[in-house]
């Protein structure tokens, strides 16, 4: 029964990852498998669960650039006021 689930959760792993997915997925898995190996010796549940956790947080962390990049963009230039002048 291990042997199913730790070679379907490797096929997830290797099916459902490419090059955008993994870097939240290779550092949320890495220490997803360290806890999960101390927690009970399910380091493979760890990386799985560690995986899918890395890449959502990376997903959030590009929003917020790509949304911070975009409201710097939109903030108009700060103009320099002129003195006021008076008519005479």
């Amino acid at each position: 029964m291990k042997k199913i689930f730790l070679a379907s959760a490797i096929l997830a792993l290797v099916g459902a990852s490419n090059q955008a997915q993994a870097i939240g997925c290779l550092t949320g898995g890495a220490a997803g498998a360290v806890a999960g190996h101390y927690a009970g010796h399910h380091a493979v549940l760890g990386a799985v669960g560690g995986c899918v956790a890395g890449h959502h947080l990376h997903k959030k962390q590009v929003a917020a650039a790509k949304l911070k990049k975009q409201q710097q963009m939109q903030k108009p230039a700060a103009t320099p006021q002129q003195p006021a002048t008076t008519a005479q």
